[in-house]
């Protein structure tokens, strides 16, 4: 608790405000006194009061370093930090865009977060336990190695290992050796243990969830560039009022569904040609006869179906 030392203020009640020294402030923040003075030198932090020979901090005070410290841990810079408060202090308000990004920046998904010890993800594919395929599990965030004092890791995004080579040191990776992982995404571990189970080895997985990150990115990235032209543009170019910050969140809400909608309905669409055209293949190669007379009839009677009930209305086969 922070002591309470020296005249007290008016104002607040018999006792009055609470007042902190510059070590009492620090403790409370849970920062330095170092940091509490390099915030001043910066103009982050208001100057104290002096008493005598004593500078003396308010609950104020206090509020702000709390409030660059979540800033700070979401990637903000002591100069854009600063750049903010200035908007703050001229009544442009922080909370509706300090909203926005929590939700541009927050999980797209409604997964939770579960923690595999290693002997159930051992045994969940069947026994076998291999370090390269767990390393570059911990390389792309399929896994993460389960830290409880750092609960930030468990919902954070896992883009940093695209594209690792196979031959980079497997000791080299963080909790490659841990006794417990964090599953940022258990649906998609999922698909790893059934296609495991399907006799894909795990080699093959891993390249394969690395050449489709890659794709989605690139279709992430153009729906985003889209939306930046086509819906954000008149949020562009002047400081955001805390009620355009809530319809824009609102915006990014909508927009959620809309893309995972597009991305199913596609993906529907290019699986059913591209395993048509697989199965077309196989029946041409299986020789004369019947059966292939019967197939080759099955699969030309499915797709004038398809066709019919609009599955690839406005799309020309190539």
């Amino acid at each position: 608790m922070p002591q309470q030392r020296g005249p007290r203020l008016q104002g607040s009640g018999p006792a009055g405000p609470v007042e902190y020294r510059i070590d009492d402030l620090a403790r409370a923040a849970d920062t330095t006194v170092r940091n509490v003075r390099a915030y001043q030198d910066r103009g982050l932090l208001p100057p104290a009061d002096r008493r005598g020979r004593a500078n003396v901090y308010e609950q104020a005070h206090l509020e702000r370093l709390r409030l660059i410290a979540q800033l700070l841990d979401r990637g903000h810079t002591l100069a854009g930090i600063k750049e903010l408060l200035d908007a703050w202090e001229s009544g442009r308000g922080l909370g509706g865009v300090l909203g926005l990004v929590a939700e541009v920046t927050g999980p797209w998904t409604d997964e939770t977060p579960t923690r595999l010890t290693r002997a159930e993800l051992v045994a969940a594919f069947h026994g076998v336990e291999d370090r390269e395929s767990i390393a570059h599990a911990l390389r792309l965030g399929v896994l993460r190695p389960d830290r409880p004092s750092d609960p930030a890791r468990v919902g954070a995004g896992g883009d940093a290992g695209v594209g690792v080579d196979a031959g980079d040191a497997v000791d080299a990776v963080d909790g490659v050796d841990g006794e417990a992982f964090v599953v940022p995404s258990p649906a998609l571990l999922g698909v790893a243990v059934e296609l495991h189970a399907l006799g894909v080895p795990l080699p093959a997985i891993i390249a394969h969830l690395e050449e489709v990150r890659g794709a989605t990115g690139g279709m992430a990235r153009r729906f985003v560039e889209f939306s930046a032209v086509h819906v954000f543009a008149r949020y562009a170019g002047h400081h955001l009022s805390d009620a355009e910050a809530g319809e824009a969140v609102g915006t990014v809400r909508r927009l959620r569904p809309l893309a995972q909608a597009v991305v199913d309905a596609e993906l529907g669409r290019a699986m059913r040609l591209e395993a048509t055209r697989l199965l077309r293949a196989a029946v041409e190669l299986s020789g004369d006869g019947p059966l292939r007379d019967l197939l080759q009839s099955e699969l030309t009677a499915s797709e004038a179906l398809a066709d019919h009930v609009g599955c690839d209305q406005g799309f020309t086969e190539t």
